[in-house]
C-alpha cells in the first residue's frame, strides 16, 4: 500500500470515526441495559405473569378474551391483540378511540380464564423506556432513526477502513501486542486496535442490523402500499361493514390455512396492518429463527373465509431476522452475556478512539507553541 493510499484510508477512517463516535457511545451504553430488558423489567415488578395452572389447561375462546379487554373500556375498539413466543399464556390486548390511536390502553388477558390480569405500562416514562428512545430514535420520531441509521452506515465504514490500515500496521509487531513500556498514548493505540479487531465481526453485525432496523417504518409503508394493498384490492371501493365473524373461527381458519405455525398477533380491521373488511392474522413458526419470521393470512371480517396468505418480502424478513440479531435476545441467557461483553468492549474500543484523537490534538497544540529549533535541540 502507497503511502498515498495510506493516508486516504486514515482520513476516511479518522472523519466517519469522529463523526459518529458519540452516537456509537449513545447507543452502546443506552443498548447495555436493552440487553438485558426482560430481565430488567422482571426486577422492577413490571412483568405481568399468569397463574400457574396444570399443564396442557384448555384456551379460553378469544372472543371471550376480546370481551374481557372490552368489559373494561366499552368505549374503545379493539386495536391488536399479540402472544409472547415466550408467554403462550397471556394475550395482550391493545383497546384505543380509533385505528392508529397513539394513547391506546393495554390490557394482558390470561389466555386459559379470560380473566384480566393487569394493565402494563408498555410506554411509561420510566428509566428503561428512556433508554429505548434514546437508542431508537432520540426522541425525533421517523427522522431520529434515520440519522441513527446515517450514524451505522459511519460506524461501518470506519470499521473497514481501520482493518484496511490495520493489516499494515500489524506486520512490525506480534498480534495482541500492546506496548506497556511505551507512552500511554501508545498503550491506548495498541489497546484501542486489539479490542477493535476482537470486536470486529459483532460490531459489524450489529452495527447493520442496528441500521436495518432504523429503516422499519419506510420497510413497512413499502409493504403496506404494495403486498398488503394487492392483497385487499378485490375489496377496493367497497364500503366498510362491522366485523362480524367471531375471532375464534377466523383465528381458527387462519391456522388451518397455515399449518404447523401459530399466532402472533391480529390486527383488527381498519388499524394499518390490515384493511377495514379484514382481519390481519399474522402467524410465526416456532423454532428460533422462524418464531421472528410472520406470515400474513387475511380473513374476511363478515364471512370468516381466508381471502389471502403469503410469505413476506425478503426485506422485511431480512428487518425481522435482524431485530433480535441486534440485542441477542434469541439465543438465551450465555449469548446475553456474550453481547454484554462484546459492548462493553465496543465502548472501551469508541473511548479510546475519542481519546486518541484528542491526545494527538493536544500534542500537535503543544508542537506548534514550542519554539523554532527545539526540535533540533531534542535530537
Amino acid at each position: 500500500m502507497t503511502p498515498v493510499t495510506v493516508r486516504r484510508w486514515a482520513w476516511i477512517h479518522k472523519w466517519s470515526s469522529l463523526v459518529c463516535t458519540l452516537f456509537m457511545l449513545l447507543l452502546c451504553l443506552t443498548g447495555l441495559p436493552l440487553i438485558y430488558h426482560h430481565e430488567i423489567s422482571h426486577l422492577l415488578g413490571n412483568d405481568v405473569e399468569a397463574p400457574v395452572m396444570a399443564p396442557g389447561s384448555p384456551k379460553a375462546d378469544l372472543d371471550r378474551v376480546i370481551a374481557a379487554g372490552r368489559a373494561m373500556y366499552p368505549d374503545k375498539m379493539m386495536m391488536y391483540m399479540s402472544q409472547e413466543a415466550d408467554a403462550p399464556d397471556i394475550w395482550n390486548l391493545t383497546l384505543g378511540d380509533n385505528p392508529t390511536d397513539e394513547n391506546y390502553k393495554p390490557i394482558a388477558v390470561d389466555a386459559r380464564t379470560a380473566q384480566v390480569l393487569a394493565e402494563p405500562a408498555f410506554e411509561g416514562g420510566g428509566f428503561m423506556s428512556m433508554m429505548f428512545h434514546l437508542h431508537v430514535d432520540l426522541y425525533a420520531g421517523i427522522w431520529g432513526k434515520l440519522f441513527l441509521g446515517a450514524m451505522g452506515l459511519l460506524l461501518i465504514v470506519a470499521i473497514v477502513s481501520g482493518v484496511v490500515l490495520y493489516a499494515p500496521f500489524m506486520r512490525k509487531l506480534e498480534f495482541g501486542t500492546v506496548r506497556r513500556a511505551r507512552t500511554t498514548r501508545l498503550k491506548w493505540l495498541d489497546l484501542h486496535n486489539l479490542l477493535g479487531i476482537v470486536t470486529l465481526v459483532w460490531a459489524l453485525v450489529v452495527g447493520a442490523t442496528g441500521m436495518i432496523n432504523t429503516w422499519a417504518e419506510l420497510l413497512l409503508d413499502v409493504w403496506k402500499t404494495t403486498e398488503l394493498a394487492e392483497m385487499v384490492k378485490p375489496y377496493e371501493g367497497a364500503p366498510a361493514a362491522a366485523a362480524s365473524a367471531p375471532l375464534q373461527q377466523a383465528v381458527a381458519r387462519a391456522e388451518a390455512a397455515e399449518p404447523g405455525m401459530k399466532v402472533a398477533f391480529v390486527a383488527f380491521p381498519g388499524t394499518p396492518f390490515t384493511s377495514t373488511h379484514h382481519y390481519g392474522v399474522f402467524m410465526r413458526g416456532e423454532s428460533a429463527l422462524t418464531s421472528r419470521l410472520y406470515q400474513p393470512v387475511l380473513v374476511d371480517a363478515q364471512t370468516g373465509q381466508v381471502t389471502d396468505q403469503r410469505r413476506l418480502p425478503w426485506y422485511l424478513s431480512a428487518l425481522f431476522i435482524s431485530q433480535p440479531l441486534h440485542f441477542g435476545d434469541y439465543g438465551g441467557a450465555w449469548m446475553k452475556f456474550l453481547w454484554a461483553l462484546l459492548d462493553i468492549a465496543t465502548i472501551i474500543v469508541l473511548g479510546s478512539g475519542l481519546y486518541l484523537w484528542l491526545r494527538r490534538g493536544a500534542a500537535a497544540r503543544q508542537a506548534a507553541r514550542a519554539p523554532a529549533g527545539a526540535g533540533m535541540e531534542a535530537l
